[in-house]
């Protein structure tokens, strides 16, 4: 059986006929075709805590399907198909308008609506007919998932209900329709009159029953849907985010559909109703990844630093605390994923975490650092200060293994991820003639990652003895790093040293964070710098993965020559970081002319073919959209060439924006800095910020060429 904790990509292609619609809530989604159909066979289904609770919904007119028209939604939470019935015999023209909506969050509600436009009265029987096979979210993305024999069917006289005991965990969905309808079998039916202009309508609830609770429903029957809590948080989001008008259109949308994705992308800690997170990605990864939900946060810290808090705290909450190599797990390890579905479970001994990964242990050190620099609260930070040190000691005792001052990497178990890093596909890692490198890997960026985490405990420790030792252990890691990582005959690092301390010698996209960290030497930063916008590896729509001269190159590949707006958001920031201002801004360009592609909504990757040979970037067939640290990459872009860098504590700020001049003028209001909100203006002349008058400022604060 397939690892859940190895699946890459989007589910298994078995000739779905219909382009597919997604509505997503926190961490339920339903995924039906065009017409709102949950169809048997397909990837279709409603899920809520990784699990299928319904695997059919067909809406009925008459014992017939009705022919679909159109999909609307205007929120990530719903969505309404509208349809017609087939015109009557004799008849040219349908008179009967069929819509229904339905809305998602911990269970379903459907609202049904019939509309007669015709001169007589229609008498028509209308039936919902609905399934639940409690297939686990990776059995169904995988194809995998089978007809349950053991789900048990039971009605009465107004409700329909499913129920399944999976080993020791009873599930159970419940369908709740209002008065009027019959329940039969597993078919809910209404037989009805609609008068000449007139219309009939009813309302569903779908209820989910997860062991001995029943999951609040977060779209009720009789409440108005701008009324629910799901409608509610929406709007708070929306009216917190900055405001943005700059010059160029395709800008200004992308950043728009940023800030719309990641207001859909947040969950909620069920043990702390009040702790948003940051899932990483729909409709597969609504849940938390470490390293996913870390680097987002961090992209996202000039639109709220409370997802990063809460995705800390977390995280935190959920720190490895012994060793256990059926789920990878080590004391202060950071977590690769959660899941809450039977087949994760199973897959490793019953648990819901799985801790199969090398960055995201450094990376939470890193963050907590960055939420003290935009000014969080200094008793949050204190708080979790326990948690860094732990990571760092995890960092030293099991990242480190061998002693050789290196994060390595190596599975614990045949059924965790192979490779650890970001790039974790079974192929993601490989040497410049295309073989696989060996583990343990001691992969490039990670180091630099572990070098950011030394100096962010740095960072929050201050003027101490407790300082000057992480920095002292950041100076020794970047000595060892540009000796043993550069590649002096190639002119840029390796991707990683193997299981001999060989480097994996292939050029990569992970130098690019290297620079994003700042553990690379100045005098090595030039050659970096121009090999990651060589035409091997920038493909005009942005940084590939994997140059073109690599054995493994393929710009079909997940990891090896696609392009990753995340990817490309890191290395833009590093470029900026070690001064090289025009590599930063065609990285920008780039990627924000690739979106315009996509309706203005990155996806997670795209193809990794050249600008040159096709007019538009081609898309990754199983790409996530919308994936969050895909969505965040246009804000890190963006703080990118406005060279703004925040240091609340200390009443300063680097603010010395470099934007492409098509982007000019540019201005952003309402832009949340701690408890402030800031105005920033940048114009071809001057730059200017406005609610911070005792801040130490850049003076004259000009933008610079």
């Amino acid at each position: 059986m397939t690892s859940p904790w190895a699946s890459t990509g989007g589910p298994v292609d078995r000739g779905q006929p219909d382009r597919a619609v997604t509505v997503i809530e926190g961490s339920t989604f339903a995924i039906t075709d065009h017409a709102g159909r949950i169809s048997p066979g397909y990837a279709h289904g409603v899920f809520v805590r990784d699990t299928r609770v319904l695997s059919r919904w067909e809406l009925r007119i008459d014992g017939a399907m009705p022919e679909p028209l159109t999909t609307q939604s205007s929120e990530p939470y719903g969505a309404t198909f509208l349809s017609r019935v087939a015109p009557a015999p004799g008849q040219a023209d349908s008179t009967l308008l069929v819509s229904q909506s339905l809305y998602v969050g911990d269970g379903m509600r459907a609202d049904i609506a019939v509309r007669n436009y015709g001169r007589s009265t229609a008498a028509c029987t209308i039936s919902v007919v609905a399934a639940a096979d409690f297939a686990d979210l990776f059995e169904v993305k995988e194809g995998r998932a089978n007809p349950a024999g053991d789900v048990v069917t039971s009605t009465d006289r107004s409700t329909l209900t499913f129920a399944r005991q999976r080993s020791s965990r009873a599930q159970a969905v419940r369908i709740v329709p209002q008065r009027g309808a019959a329940v039969n079998g597993s078919t809910i039916t209404w037989r009805v009159s609609v008068p000449p202009r007139g219309r009939w309508q009813t309302c569903l609830e779908v209820h989910v029953v997860d062991g001995e609770s029943t999951l609040r429903l977060r779209h009720p029957c009789g409440v108005p849907l701008e009324h629910t809590l799901p409608a509610r948080s929406l709007r708070e989001w929306r009216d917190r985010g900055p405001e943005l008008t700059t010059a160029d259109a395709d800008l200004a949308e992308v950043l728009r559909r940023s800030v719309e994705d990641l207001g859909s992308l947040r969950i909620v800690d069920p043990e702390h109703p009040d702790r948003a997170v940051v899932a990483a990605g729909a409709p597969w990864f609504m849940a938390l990844f470490g390293r996913d939900s870390l680097l987002t946060s961090w992209m996202l810290l000039p639109l709220d630093h409370r997802l990063a808090l809460g995705t800390l705290q977390t995280l935190a909450a959920h720190q490895g605390t012994a060793v256990n190599p059926a789920t990878e797990e080590q004391p202060g390890r950071i977590l690769h994923e959660m899941r809450f579905g039977p087949t994760a479970a199973l897959a490793l001994g019953g648990g819901n975490a799985y801790y199969g990964t090398a960055d995201a242990t450094p990376l939470f050190v890193m963050l907590l650092a960055e939420l003290h620099r935009w000014g969080v609260d200094r008793a949050e930070i204190e708080s979790l200060l326990p948690h860094a040190d732990r990571a760092l000691d995890w960092i030293e005792r099991y990242g480190d293994a061998d002693g050789d001052g290196f994060v390595e990497y190596q599975r614990a178990s045949d059924q965790g991820l192979v490779n650890q890093g970001w790039k974790d596909s079974w192929d993601g890692i490989t040497y410049a003639d295309g073989r696989l490198a060996q583990p343990p890997i001691a992969l490039a960026e990670v180091q630099g990652y572990v070098y950011a985490a030394y100096l962010a405990r740095a960072h929050l420790a201050g003027d101490t003895a407790v300082a000057r030792h992480w920095r002292g252990k950041a100076d020794a890691l970047k000595r060892a790093f540009n000796d043993q990582f550069w590649l002096p005959d190639r002119g840029w690092f390796a991707l990683g040293l193997d299981a001999a301390k060989h480097p994996v010698d292939s050029l990569t996209s992970n130098i690019g964070h290297c620079l994003w960290t700042g553990i690379i030497d100045e005098d090595k930063a030039p050659a970096v710098a121009e090999h990651l916008l060589s035409p091997q590896m920038f493909s005009g729509w942005g940084i590939r993965t994997l140059a073109t001269s690599m054995g493994a190159y393929n710009p079909l590949s997940y990891h090896n020559g696609s392009v990753w707006p995340h990817d490309n958001a890191l290395c833009a920031a590093g470029l900026m970081r070690y001064g090289f201002v025009e590599h930063a801004q065609r990285v920008v360009t780039a990627i924000v002319d690739a979106a315009a592609h996509f309706d203005h909504r990155l996806p997670e990757l795209f193809c990794g073919f050249a600008r040159a040979e096709f007019p538009a970037p081609i898309p990754f067939p199983t790409s996530c959209s919308p994936q969050a640290w895909a969505a965040a990459a246009p804000l890190s872009l963006l703080r990118t060439v406005l060279r703004f860098e925040p240091h609340l504590p200390g009443h300063c700020l680097g603010f010395a924006p470099a934007l492409p001049e098509r982007y000019l003028p540019l201005r952003i209001s309402g832009l949340a800095m701690g408890e402030r909100l800031i105005t920033i203006d940048v114009t071809a002349d001057e730059a200017r910020i406005d609610g911070l008058d005792d801040f130490d400022l850049p003076h004259p604060p000009h933008r610079e060429a």
